[in-house]
């Protein structure tokens, strides 16, 4: 009885090892051999990720992947650097595909297109796109028609401008930019009416705006864009690590903490972001 009980006992650990010893595939195996995880942001998307004063990558995202950079030192046991590597709002995904990032770390809207070039995380926030315009414009406050509404070239505030403009028949310009800040620039300048983002984003940029009060911001939305961190396709394990880092910030409240550094203090704290941390809470 003792013999066949070591056989089965044998059996189970000789079944169970190759398990727990499996090699590193894909994306964590290529960090494990570099020591280097490499961090895709955005210069100019505040409160989300932007450079710092001293010049060094800051904001909410950057936040929470620098807690799955953590999580995946402890996975693959190992020290590891962070490289920060700039994107912009083209090259962002391709910067994934083409292996120059591992992890895409900014204001990225989660959709079933994007889908089909990268996979994504579980939720990291929720916003909905807005309108800022200058202060003093009172004409813009009447309507959008034969006005000009500017939006960063390939985000998805583009398409909702376009729907709204078709839905209310308004005959507007939408005129693309390469970043928010070129934006700003181009309203202040009067060379648009309005400039249109995810209003998280327009927060970030009154926040660092030196004269905030010469613009206004509608406190309204007018799209659902549900923001997530962006992974190589088929990766599931390196998505793994980062779902589990999101899941555990959410159920211990950590990611109120990080909320509240970035966000939270100027704009409150909506009952949609409060659904979303218990939707994450994905037990172990």
């Amino acid at each position: 009885m003792v013999k066949k009980a070591l056989l089965i006992l044998t059996a189970i650990v000789v079944c169970a090892a190759p398990l727990a010893a499996r090699e590193l595939t894909g994306t964590l195996a290529q960090i494990q051999k570099s020591g280097t995880i490499r961090i895709g942001y955005r210069e100019s998307e505040p409160p989300m990720s932007f450079l710092d004063e001293g010049k060094k990558p800051a904001g909410y995202s950057i936040d929470i992947c620098d807690c799955i950079a953590s999580a995946v030192e402890k996975k693959i046991g190992r020290d590891i650097r962070i490289d920060y590597v700039p994107v912009t709002a083209e090259n962002r995904f391709t910067a994934l595909t083409d292996n120059k990032i591992d992890i895409l770390c900014e204001s990225t809207t989660k959709t079933l297109a994007r889908s089909e070039i990268v996979d994504f995380t579980q939720l990291t926030f929720v916003t909905g796109a807005s309108l800022m315009t200058l202060a003093q414009d009172a004409s813009v406050s009447s309507g959008f028609a034969g006005k000009k509404i500017g939006v960063v070239n390939g985000s998805t505030t583009v398409g909702a401008v376009q729907e709204v403009l078709r839905e209310t028949a308004t005959q507007a310009e939408v005129v693309l930019f390469n970043s928010a800040d070129d934006g700003l620039r181009a309203l202040k300048k009067k060379k648009i009416d309005a400039f249109s983002a995810d209003q998280v984003v327009l927060v970030g940029m009154l926040l660092k705006d030196k004269d905030p009060g010469a613009v206004a911001l509608d406190p309204n939305v007018f799209s659902f864009e549900p923001f997530a961190l962006a992974v190589r396709r088929n990766d599931a394990d390196f998505r793994l690590v980062a779902d589990r880092e999101i899941s555990s910030l959410c159920r211990s409240k950590k990611i109120l903490d990080i909320y509240e550094k970035w966000i939270g203090r100027y704009a409150g704290r909506p009952p949609l972001f409060e659904a979303l941390i218990q939707l994450n809470a994905t037990p172990e």
